[in-house]
């Protein structure tokens, strides 16, 4: 059922608006277990190992003939599938605007990420190809589902509640993925005394990630409405990148608003690349177990939900701008710290993850609320789907520089100090938008403080 296109919170009573909303909430509880176990935790490591079984006596396997340092694959396998994401999210995005229906475009991308990781149960031996395969469309998925789940933000919350709202989006998130974690902690620690092997525990902990993701997907679907758009709004989706280019021009009438996401694109590239290379740099430079990793991002998550939401209050007081700069400070600080962390020393790198949960959640819910103020009514998903390929979809440049590093230098410490460019250059394009301005220049109303 379908129901008019009107102003972001229209027709839709308090109570129907609530209730979207937290059918909103559960699609961060259901894929976040995907970026915390499988992304942050288990494959980079895990995929990491079968390519060094898989490797020559120099250390490289030779995908399509290319050789590439085992090392580096993972991180050269998340920035292929970004790639990818870059070539489906327009369409996406373009198909959601113009027929307003969001939901199947949701269903589809979510299950077919869902299937994807589910599959990597079947990733043991030296199948790191499948691995990269299922790794990419996975990946990709992930991506362009979230192109249609935060176009719904403008549309289930009015402007001085976005803040709010996309910060529990994220704490539910942290909170499904600290569940997830502790079980899969318990499922491989344990891992013995269940009749498993240590690959068969981390097979399960990846393939269940997929079907948490899958299960949990089905109350958004069922909360969430579509709104039908207006005279002259549907059509033919055609071609995506298209669609993708009138955007483009379309924001030239709103150049602060691409500003904005010119500044969102630099920094989230660096969040984004520590969050999927952590793992990968606790095992293989400070020689890290799993149980280690596992407890670590736990962590994380824990304090995450606490950091967003705290974030979202100190937003109140000072705004999402100042405290989105705040963060990125500490971001930058995080990662010297990390390259003069010393090997085996456990409590340091759970020093580290403290921090890390502190700020990741509040900068990512904070971004995503700040940019759906500069969204002109009626193109949500479409500029959604240009936010989006700023937080995941061109976020190949950090894993790129990460794996190039690497590959160049054998030092993964080299490679995590290399990503602190991306904050400092972040926060310099930040601190020039003028965000008041930009609010009003999209035709929004705007918040007493932002």
């Amino acid at each position: 059922m379908t129901e008019p296109a009107g102003p972001t919170t229209g027709a839709v009573d308090a109570a129907s608006r609530r209730r979207e909303q937290r059918g909103w909430y559960f699609y961060d509880f259901a894929c976040s277990v995907y970026s915390t176990s499988v992304v942050t935790v288990f494959l980079g490591p895990y995929l990491t190992s079968i390519a060094k079984a898989a490797a020559d006596a120099d250390g490289y396997v030779h995908p399509l003939g290319i050789p590439v340092r085992a090392g580096s694959l993972f991180a050269y396998a998340v920035s292929a599938s970004i790639v990818v994401a870059v070539a489906l999210m327009p369409v996406v995005g373009a198909a959601a605007d113009r027929t307003g229906r969001k939901k199947p475009l949701l269903a589809a991308s979510a299950y077919t990420g869902a299937a994807a990781t589910a599959g990597m149960f079947f990733l043991d031996g030296r199948r790191y190809l499948l691995g990269v395969f299922l790794l990419i469309v996975a990946n990709a998925a992930i991506s362009v589902s979230m192109v249609v789940y935060n176009a719904y933000l403008p549309q289930i919350a009015g402007p001085e509640e976005r803040d709010a709202v996309s910060s529990r989006g994220w704490a539910f998130g942290y909170t499904s993925g600290a569940f997830v974690l502790v079980l899969n902690l318990v499922l491989y620690t344990g891992h013995d005394s269940f009749g498993l092997s240590e690959s068969d525990a981390v097979r399960i902990c990846l393939a269940s990630a997929g079907v948490w993701w899958g299960a949990f997907t089905l109350v958004p679907l069922r909360r969430l409405r579509d709104r039908r758009m207006p005279a002259g709004g549907e059509g033919a989706v055609g071609a995506g990148w298209r669609q993708l280019t009138a955007t483009l021009r379309d924001m030239r009438r709103h150049p602060l608003t691409l500003s904005f996401l010119l500044a969102y694109l630099v920094y989230n590239d660096g969040v984004q690349t520590v969050i999927s290379q952590a793992s990968v740099y606790g095992s293989e430079e400070l020689g890290l177990d799993q149980t280690t990793l596992i407890t670590a991002v736990l962590l994380v998550q824990v304090l995450a939900v606490a950091g967003a939401l705290a974030m979202g209050r100190l937003a109140r007081s000072y705004g999402a701008k100042n405290t989105i700069l705040g963060s990125l400070v500490v971001w930058a600080l995080i990662l010297v710290a990390g390259c003069l962390l010393p090997a085996h020393a456990p409590a340091y790198f759970y020093l580290l993850a403290a921090a890390i949960g502190l700020v990741l959640g509040g900068s990512q819910a904070l971004s995503r609320s700040l940019f759906s103020h500069l969204v002109p009514r009626g193109k949500e998903a479409e500029y959604f789907s240009a936010y989006e390929m700023s937080d995941r979809g061109l976020s190949w440049l950090g894993p790129l520089v990460f794996g190039l590093a690497y590959q160049l230098t054998g030092s993964y410490r080299d490679a995590i100090i290399s990503l602190a460019i991306f904050f400092v250059i972040g926060s310099v394009l930040l601190a020039r938008v003028p965000i008041r301005q930009a609010v009003a220049a999209a035709g929004n109303p705007v918040p007493e403080r932002i």
